[in-house]
């Protein structure tokens, strides 16, 4: 006969999961749109870890739903085939060649590898853009940019169809204009505009920064859509996170329930913020 002795760490794991009772209670049902990028992106051991959050969440009764980004790989294959940019206020312009690499590196390279990734973990990902289904459909940020556009419109039915299958949306930031032209738009937009459209319960940006911070450095956890805008007009929000924020509030006047801004570096980043106590990040809601 094998004599166990109790190890402190197994323990510890199992009051993890007592704890996370109630939060596992609060997000049944509930839809959760994630923004993938930065160091989750570029790693095959973050990518996995990230795989196998969404898979949990998915076994646990909560809908993600995956918008990704892929600038720095589009960075790449257009220097690799020579094709030069030019930049207007810092934006690219994406002429008739960049939308074609741009579409292929988003719906090809970068949407497949989060899609296997997710299957490779026993889930059922299936890779879209906003060009399926009528799912997004754009209009011109800028004429002179080229093939760069809003979100107009969002019809989230295909995402309801999939849920109801027990599928994870995994959708490239492409969508269609009136006229079948491709679009390229940020990710972060479409991440917020679907949120929006589908009323989610939570819209998770995964950054590489610990999240907002105030005028000593110090992350807030909890903020009031009245407090960013405060921040940002003294100038504490600054930088490359205004358009994270922007995002964020744009999500709330949407009707969804919270944003959080979130270090994507940290493992099981999403996990920590859905189900425990103390979070991860900054979470910003109508009013705290």
């Amino acid at each position: 006969m094998r004599k166990q002795t109790m190890n402190r760490d197994w323990i510890a794991t199992a009051r993890t999961l007592s704890e996370a009772l109630p939060y596992l209670q609060r997000y049944t049902g509930a839809i959760v749109v994630i923004k993938l990028g930065g160091h989750a992106m570029g790693s095959d051991e973050g990518m996995e870890l990230f795989a196998r959050d969404v898979v949990l969440m998915r076994q646990v009764g909560v809908n993600p739903v995956i918008v990704h980004g892929g600038g720095p790989m589009i960075n790449a294959m257009l220097e690799k085939l020579g094709i030069v940019s030019e930049f207007i206020g810092g934006k690219r312009v994406t002429d008739d060649a960049t939308i074609d690499v741009v579409e292929m590196v988003l719906s090809g390279r970068v949407n497949k590898r989060i899609v296997q990734a997710i299957n490779g973990q026993g889930g059922r990902a299936v890779g879209l853009s906003g060009k399926d289904a009528g799912l997004i459909t754009c209009t011109p940020t800028d004429p002179a940019l080229g093939h760069v556009g809003t979100p107009s419109q969002v019809d989230p039915a295909i995402l309801h169809t999939m849920f109801e299958a027990g599928m994870i949306p995994v959708i490239a930031p492409l969508g269609a204009g009136a006229g079948g032209q491709t679009f390229n738009i940020n990710g972060d937009t479409v991440a917020g505009a679907i949120a929006a459209a589908l009323k989610a319960d939570r819209l998770l940006l995964l950054t590489d920064v610990e999240g907002v911070k105030n005028a000593e450095g110090e992350v807030l956890t909890a903020l009031s859509a009245d407090q960013i805008r405060a921040m940002t007009a003294e100038g504490t929000i600054a930088g490359g996170m205004i358009p994270k924020t922007e995002t964020a509030l744009n999500a709330i006047d949407g009707g969804v329930r919270g944003v959080v801004i979130l270090d994507g570096r940290v493992p099981n980043a999403v996990l920590l913020e859905l189900y425990t106590e103390h979070g991860a990040g900054s979470l910003i809601r109508a009013s705290l």
